[in-house]
């Protein structure tokens, strides 16, 4: 955190009886106004509000100075800053020399460059707020506030850069999230700064998008605060925001940093728990989240992200130019989207799309058609660009994904999830397409793999460790595969994944249904089993794959008494809500007994990946 107490030590401010001062005066305007007493009348309350502001004007002006040289850095540790400080003290003391002349404009200066944004904003300098010299008497003389209730502001994390600017969203981290970076939304950082507010035994009640208890956005605020001894009292995880016309859903958090009694109840999403975790749900037995497996890594990709949409052909024109020159296949290859996965019935791709990869300009243009596109549609639009590399190579791919592309060279097919979806299954596709980065990719063609990450073990698991968006599950392969714990492949594993890939697509095909409709049918409790008998057989299927994987687990204790079941708000053909619990916590045990194998054997190959918490 930038030392703001130390900042004050070098700068011949007297910061201690300034706040004794400002808490003083902030009690005497705090009582009953009684215009018969001369020294609490409405005269008198105005002076002593003026006097306040007047205690308080050249704190501010230095407190203002502290953000200012440390926000042009984005308030992260290191010579520069402490340059920045050096500086700012320097200037400090020529604006407020105790004797003598006194000169602003150095510091002035400070706080005009480091507080004017550096993105368009309504704001001509941003306004910082000083809570040790808002309410003195709370934060000085209590330690923090008692309560806090609120509903903090949203903003998706890959837009705060956007919407701040670099410096801002910098100092989010550095300042907020102990350097921890990521795609976390605004809200998980407003929920740290809030919990840190209150004192010793406060308490906190605040609603949140439900992004609050998931993914990154739940390792940057829930996470470290609950590991330094935050008590969840009582949560919802996820509900539709109660406005009509408002497609959004909301989480809400109680909680308290005192001790909680034995005969506190503790409620997430309605019911009664013994304990709730992060992710906003009554926790398991363990208490912990899962560790990212150096087992799992280099397995899942997301695919390739053009920026450009002169990039994207129909087919019709993409079969014109192959048809006029063959060469152009190349370049032009079919562009597979998680739109495509989910709704057409062989899975195969709708449009087209430009490819140079790696190619020079020279090389590129060598593909004149091709080219001749690129340079109309995508080169105005990519001169626009933030990032330096778009700029320059308008002709290539903003994410070529070129580590995607050596893990499936010599594949034929390879196994694809949509990354938001309501099904969380994945199928395989033929990998000589661009796939597009509304996939997720598994660099595997083994039926084995494609069974597993079928099975309601792995189904169950990314809907509690990954994200959503709206209703929809959003697959994020950090939290949710290179955590899962993998069986062994094994021969029944392998047979029933075959299976289940011939003949689903076989039933799509000649239903003409995507993967979507399909199991919205499966999971349909008003279709009986011999009213369908697709129906019947995909659920048939799917049951064979869960016992196969029980299997290779070697968990046969487990009974799985598959039927229709809700779990967060989504009604599927899956596993008992007995079993899904027990495998949750099974499951959760086994990735840490893996992460402490590999931590023991191979530090080396350990990442920095999440480390899970007491929650």
């Amino acid at each position: 955190r930038v030392p703001i107490g130390d900042m004050f030590d070098i700068f011949n401010v007297d910061i201690d009886a300034i706040i004794a001062k400002a808490v003083d005066l902030r009690r005497k305007l705090a009582t009953e106004i009684d215009e018969l007493d001369p020294a609490r009348n409405s005269a008198a309350k105005q002076r002593q509000l003026d006097e306040l502001h007047r205690v308080t004007t050249d704190l501010r002006v230095i407190a203002d100075g502290v953000i200012a040289a440390g926000l042009q850095l984005g308030g992260k540790s290191g010579r520069a800053l402490d340059e920045a400080y050096e500086n700012l003290g320097i200037a400090v003391k020529a604006a407020y020399p105790g004797t003598g002349e006194s000169d602003r404009r150095h510091l002035d200066s400070i706080i005009d460059t480091g507080l004017t944004p550096t993105v368009p904003t309504d704001y001509e300098r941003w306004k910082p707020l000083h809570w040790v010299l808002e309410v003195p008497e709370v934060v000085a003389a209590r330690g923090g506030f008692d309560a806090i209730l609120g509903n903090p502001p949203f903003l998706g994390g890959t837009k705060i850069t956007a919407a701040l600017g670099v410096n801002m969203r910098d100092w989010f981290v550095y300042q907020l999230a102990d350097g921890v970076r990521g795609k976390a939304d605004l809200v998980a950082y407003m929920f740290t700064r809030i919990a840190r507010l209150l004192n010793a035994t406060g308490t906190l009640g605040i609603v949140a998008t439900n992004t609050l208890g998931q993914g990154q956005s739940r390792e940057v605020g829930l996470d470290p605060v609950v590991g330094d001894g935050f008590k969840i009292t009582r949560a919802i995880q996820s509900k539709p925001w109660p406005a009509s016309g408002a497609a959004l859903e909301y989480a809400a958090v109680w909680g308290t940093w005192g001790g909680i009694s034995q005969s506190t109840r503790l409620i997430a999403n309605d019911q009664p728990v013994a304990g709730i975790s992060t992710l906003l749900e009554g926790q398991g037995r363990t208490g912990l989240l899962p560790v990212r497996l150096a087992a799992n890594a280099g397995v899942t990709f997301e695919g390739c992200k053009p920026y450009g949409a002169g990039f994207v052909i129909d087919s019709e024109l993409a079969n014109s130019w192959l048809q006029q020159e063959p060469r152009y296949s190349e370049v032009v290859f079919p562009y597979l989207s998680g739109d495509d996965l989910t709704s057409r019935p062989d899975t195969s791709a709708s449009r087209w799309i430009i490819d140079f990869y790696d190619r020079t300009l020279e090389e590129a243009a060598k593909y004149h058609l091709p080219f001749e596109r690129v340079e109309l549609l995508v080169k105005p639009e990519r001169l626009k660009a933030n990032r330096k590399a778009i700029r320059e190579r308008w002709w290539q791919y903003a994410d070529k994904r070129p580590g995607m592309r050596r893990a499936i060279a010599d594949l034929d097919k390879v196994i694809v999830l949509a990354r938001v979806s309501k099904t969380v299954m994945p199928i395989m596709v033929r990998s000589d397409q661009v796939l597009s980065d509304s996939l997720t990719v598994f660099a595997t063609s083994d039926f084995s793999s494609l069974a597993v990450l079928s099975s309601s073990f792995h189904q169950l698991w990314a809907i509690t460790y990954g994200s959503t968006l709206e209703t929809r599950i959003r697959y994020t392969p950090s939290d949710v595969f290179e955590t899962f714990p993998l069986p062994d492949a094994t021969e029944v594993l392998s047979r029933i994944g075959k299976t289940l890939d011939e003949e689903r697509r076989a039933v799509m095909r000649q239903r003409d249904l995507g993967l979507t409709k399909l199991y919205n049918l499966a999971s349909d409790p008003d279709i009986g089993s011999s009213a369908d008998s697709d129906v019947s057989r995909m659920r048939d299927i799917h049951v064979e794959i869960d016992e196969a994987a029980l299997d290779a687990f070697g968990w046969a204790d487990i009974k799985l008494h598959h039927g229709f079941h809700t779990y967060r708000q989504m009604e599927r053909w899956t596993v008992s809500p007995a079993a899904r619990v027990e495998i949750l916590d099974r499951l959760l045990e086994e990735n840490h007994r893996r992460a402490a194998l590999e931590e023991a054997t191979e530090p080396a190959l350990k990442g920095k990946g999440t480390r899970g918490k007491k929650s």
